[in-house]
């Protein structure tokens, strides 16, 4: 019983993700989006990029780091000042973790 309620839920999963991501391909007319969700559009992704980012750089083990000596703070300021200095992603991410690998690697930071 238990593999037939796992393949109904898997099946079930897979028709709400197929509707929901082709809902604007299944309606025969053109959708146009509120004026006051195209201005808040532009700012998604940074809040996404916030929401996911932000989380991982200040809490360890559940809990907000209460240590200086983390590795991440480091890597994330001297990335986000490169980022503002260059707006260079590539550059960013080389020169953010070219700073925490030493300091986790080498001091021993968490």
């Amino acid at each position: 019983m238990t593999d037939l309620w796992t393949l109904a839920i898997i099946v079930g999963l897979a028709c709400v993700s197929l509707v929901t991501r082709c809902f604007f391909f299944i309606s025969d007319r053109s959708w146009r989006l509120p004026a006051w969700v195209e201005r808040g559009l532009p700012y998604a992704p940074i809040a996404a990029l916030a929401g996911v980012v932000l989380p991982e750089v200040l809490i360890a083990k559940g809990e907000l780091i209460h240590t200086w000596q983390d590795a991440r703070l480091f890597g994330a300021v001297v990335a986000t000042a490169v980022y503002f200095w260059r707006r260079d992603v590539l550059l960013t991410m080389v020169v953010g973790m070219a700073v925490y690998t030493p300091l986790y690697i080498g001091l021993g930071w968490h």
